[in-house]
């Protein structure tokens, strides 16, 4: 694992969000193992107390489950998944339009914006 820590940010959030990310796109599925809170802080070069908030707080959120004596893992909840998800695409999508808005663009400019990068061919056919 490697993260490029921000200053900007607490190291515990910066490494909640690289583990939710990397559910989302399918490097950790559910059910599976997550490093123990020794080898991933050995391996991240930070306290093993930040690495074990960070669990304390995926626990919270429903994201990693802890098996008594077998370790942590990614929840088999997929609803939980799909929510994280949603959310983590709202959360960039209001960044961007943000950042449009800042750059003057009206919003149905955006949205002709946004349509011609997703489909870049539509414009080829309608010609």
């Amino acid at each position: 694992m490697t993260i490029e820590f921000d200053n900007n940010a607490p190291i515990y959030i910066q490494i909640m969000n690289y583990i939710k990310k990397q559910i989302v796109i399918g490097k950790m599925g559910p059910g599976d193992k997550i490093e123990s809170v020794r080898d991933l802080a050995a391996e991240l070069q930070i306290n093993p107390n930040t690495i074990q908030r960070t669990f304390q707080e995926l626990e919270r959120e429903g994201i990693v489950e802890t098996k008594r004596g077998l370790g942590r893992y990614v929840t088999d909840e997929e609803s939980t998944i799909m929510q994280m998800k949603k959310e983590m695409a709202s959360e960039l999508l209001g960044r961007f339009v943000s950042g449009m808005k800042e750059l003057g663009f009206a919003e149905n400019d955006i949205v002709a914006l946004v349509e011609g990068a997703v489909q870049p061919d539509k414009d080829k056919e309608e010609a």
